[in-house]
């Protein structure tokens, strides 16, 4: 009885093991997660800094046209307003390949962090799925040590349960 005892204790001490496994990589991935969202907050910033600087422009554009006057004495030196107009679309047509492209990047990173977090559910879910599988193999190995006659002999020939796969 005192080896039986004994054996299913050390089988709950290997399970308290795997939970403790789980929850250092639960630990390592939320970590991983708090990484990415600091980048989505850098990232956010930027498109916050893009779009006053597109602000920052066109004031400045306007209050360049509401400046300009023309001169009585001079002639033929005055700005073109199609060239103005064409000069302000490049510039907003570059402010708006930046933003683009710091909008991809966001949709990547959040692209990132639903495969991450994916991931660690899938990784979570075996890891309580392997759980009463390896109980109940523990709980078969010593049922049949016990029915071979092996509870007459010394505990330390008793079969070790073999170690538990980890997920990766």
């Amino acid at each position: 009885m005192f080896i039986a005892f004994a054996m299913i204790c050390s089988c709950q001490k290997q399970d308290s093991a795997a939970e403790q496994q789980l929850a250092q990589r639960k630990t390592e991935l939320d970590a991983r997660e708090t990484a990415l969202d600091e980048r989505l907050n850098a990232l956010d910033e930027k498109v916050k800094a893009l779009n006053e600087k597109v602000n920052a422009l066109a004031e400045k554009e306007k209050a360049t046209a509401n400046a300009r006057t023309i001169p009585t004495d001079v002639q033929g030196e005055t700005a073109d307003p199609a060239q103005v107009q064409a000069e302000r679309d490049r510039a907003i047509e570059q402010l708006s390949v930046h933003v683009r492209a710091a909008m991809s990047d966001r949709s990547q990173l959040n692209a990132e962090k639903d495969r991450r977090t994916q991931e660690r559910l899938l990784q979570r879910q075996r890891g309580l799925e392997q759980l009463p599988i390896q109980r109940q193999r523990k709980s078969e190995a010593i049922q049949k040590w016990q029915m071979s006659g092996a509870a007459a002999s010394p505990v330390s020939e008793v079969p070790s349960p073999s170690p538990s796969p980890t997920p990766q």
